[in-house]
C-alpha cells in the first residue's frame, strides 16, 4: 500500500503498513524534504530558523517511544540535531516546541483519535502548527523518488548520536507551560477554583491539565490517565458514546464536570454537572463569548464547514467577520498566520485562540473552560443553557457511513449538486455549498453536510437544525443520499 499523507500526516495500521521498514522510508523523505530548497526556511512571522533542528514527540500508542526513536536516529544520520521529548506529551506542546526552539520542523509520531491498531506521523511547520500541504506534498516526492532510485534510508547508532549531542532529550512541557500562563488566568482560577474531573482518555494530555493548575486550589480527579496502549478498547476520541467513564465520575460526585482530551490532545470535550455531553460546537461558542465579553477580545472566526451556525449568529451579534473552511485544521491555520484571528475551530474538537500556535489544542481549551466557570461562578450545564438561549437552538448529528472503496469527491459533488432538493423538512434548501463535499443550507439556518474523510476510508454526513425533528429530517434525507452514493 502507497504511503500517503492525508489531512493530518500519514496513518496506517501497526505491522501491517506502519512498520520500523516503512517509517524510516518516511523519516529518510522527511530528512530530504526539509534539506531541500523547497521547504520554507522561515518560522512564518519573519524569525529565522535552524535548518538543523528538528523536534521529535510521542503519544502513548503501542510502541510510539520506538518509533519516535527510530525516526531520530535517521534524522541524525542525515546530520540533523534532534530535540526528542523525554516521554509522551501533547501534539500541541510539540508543535509549540518547533515554534519555540526555531527547529525548522516536527514529527509527532501518533494516530490522534484513531483506533489503537493504528500509529501515524504528523509533520509539523516552522510557525507552530501543520504541515503546509505543499510540504507534505514534498515529503511523498521525495517517497517515490529514493524508491525509484533504489535508496535506502540512512541510519545512526541511537547511543553514538547521543553522544555526539545529534540526539538531545528534552521536556517539551516546561515552555509550553510558560506559554500557557500567558493565554489563561490563574490568578482568576485560584480566587475561584473548581473541583472537576479529568479525563485523559488514556492518550498523552494525561498529567497536564492537572499539572499546570497545581497551586491554584483546584481539586482536580483524573481519569484513564495510566499509560495503556489499548485505550481500554475504545477509540480515543471525546465524542458522547466514548465518554460512559467520565459521566460515571461525574455522577458519582468526583467533580462538578469534567474536561476530555483525545489520543494526542489536539481536541477538547466536556461534560456539564449532570453528566451531559458539551460539545466541541457549544466549547467553541462559549470560548468566543467569554474572549469577546469577558476579556473585551475581538478578531476574525474561522470555523470548518462542519461546524455549528451559532458561530455566525454570535460572531454577526459581535460585528465579527466569519471565514468558512474545508475539514481539517491546517485550513483554519493559514487564516491564523495570515489574519488577525480572535478564534479558529473545528467540530471535531481542535479549536485554539488569539496569542496561541494555529494549531488545535485540547489542554488550553479545557484550561480556558476552567477560568469561563471560575469567572462566571456559574455551573457549565447553566452557562450552555444560557448560551442556547442566546443563539440556540442548535441540535447536531453525524454518521459515518464505512466504505468498501473509496468514492470519488469531485463525482460525488457533481452529483449530489445536481440532486439539491428543493426543501427538507418543510425548510426550503437557501444554499448549496460546495467547499468541502457538499452542504445544504435551509432558510432556518439549519443544514446537512455530506462529504468523505480525508484520514479514512468513510463517508461522513452531517446535521444541524433548530429542533430535534429537523436534524432527523436532515439526517434521515442524509443518509439516504449518502446510500446511493456509495
Amino acid at each position: 500500500m502507497p504511503i500517503h499523507f492525508g489531512t493530518d500526516g500519514w496513518r496506517a495500521v501497526i505491522s501491517d503498513s506502519f512498520t520500523f521498514d516503512n517509517l524510516r522510508i518516511v523519516a529518510q523523505a522527511i530528512a530530504d524534504a526539509v534539506a531541500s530548497d523547497h521547504w520554507d526556511k522561515s518560522g512564518k512571522g519573519g524569525e529565522k530558523t535552524d535548518p538543523k533542528k528538528i523536534v521529535i514527540g510521542f503519544d502513548t500508542r503501542f510502541l510510539s517511544d520506538r518509533f519516535a526513536g527510530e525516526v531520530a536516529r535517521v534524522l541524525a544520520a542525515n546530520g540533523f540535531t534532534v530535540l526528542l521529548a523525554q516521554s509522551d506529551a501533547p501534539t500541541p506542546a510539540i508543535s509549540f516546541a518547533v515554534k519555540h526552539q526555531r527547529a525548522i520542523a516536527g514529527v509527532m509520531i501518533t494516530a490522534s483519535h484513531n483506533a489503537p491498531r493504528y500509529n501515524g506521523v504528523k509533520l509539523k511547520g516552522a510557525f507552530g502548527g501543520s504541515a503546509l500541504p505543499e510540504q507534505c506534498r514534498r515529503v511523498e516526492v521525495y517517497i517515490n523518488d529514493n524508491e525509484e532510485q533504489a535508496r535506502g534510508p540512512n541510519l545512526m547508532d541511537f547511543k553514538k548520536a547521543r553522544e555526539m549531542g545529534l540526539i538531545q532529550r528534552f521536556n517539551p512541557l516546561t515552555a509550553y507551560f510558560d506559554h500557557l500562563r500567558t493565554l489563561i488566568n490563574t490568578d482568576l482560577i485560584a480566587e475561584n477554583p473548581q473541583r472537576f474531573v479529568v479525563d485523559a482518555m488514556y492518550g498523552s494530555g494525561r498529567g497536564v491539565i492537572k499539572s499546570f493548575l497545581q497551586g491554584t486550589g483546584c481539586d482536580i480527579a483524573e481519569i484513564r490517565g495510566e499509560m495503556n496502549p489499548g485505550f481500554g478498547g475504545i477509540h480515543p476520541e471525546p465524542i458522547a458514546k466514548n465518554l460512559g467513564a467520565l459521566a460515571s465520575a461525574v455522577s458519582s460526585g468526583m467533580g462538578n464536570f469534567g474536561v476530555v482530551t483525545d489520543g494526542d490532545a489536539d481536541r477538547i470535550g466536556a461534560m456539564d454537572e449532570r453528566g451531559a455531553f458539551v460539545d466541541p460546537h457549544k466549547i467553541f461558542a462559549l470560548s468566543l463569548k467569554y474572549l469577546v465579553e469577558q476579556r473585551g477580545m475581538s478578531g476574525a472566526v474561522v470555523r470548518t464547514v462542519s461546524t455549528t451556525r451559532m458561530i455566525d449568529r454570535l460572531a454577526k451579534k459581535y460585528g465579527l467577520k466569519v471565514y468558512e473552511t474545508p475539514v481539517g485544521f491546517n485550513h483554519i491555520a493559514d487564516y491564523m498566520m495570515q489574519e488577525d484571528v480572535l478564534i479558529g475551530g473545528e467540530e471535531s474538537g481542535g479549536i485554539s485562540f488569539k496569542g496561541h500556535i494555529p494549531e488545535g489544542d485540547g489542554p488550553i481549551m479545557g484550561l480556558l473552560l476552567v477560568e469561563m466557570i471560575a469567572s462566571s461562578k456559574k455551573p457549565l450545564g447553566e452557562l450552555v443553557g444560557a448560551l442556547l438561549d442566546e443563539v440556540g437552538p442548535a441540535f447536531y448529528e453525524r454518521v459515518d457511513l464505512r466504505l468498501s472503496r473509496p468514492v470519488a469527491k469531485t463525482e460525488m459533488t457533481e452529483f449530489l449538486t445536481k440532486q439539491a432538493p428543493n426543501e427538507i423538512g418543510g425548510q426550503k434548501v437557501n444554499e448549496v455549498g460546495q467547499r468541502d463535499g457538499v452542504k445544504y443550507i435551509m432558510a432556518d439556518d439549519s443544514w446537512l453536510l455530506i462529504r468523505p474523510s480525508g484520514t479514512e476510508p468513510v463517508l461522513r454526513v452531517y446535521a444541524e437544525g433548530r429542533t430535534q425533528e429537523m436534524v432527523k429530517a436532515l439526517m434521515g434525507y442524509g443518509q439516504k443520499v449518502a446510500e446511493s452514493v456509495v
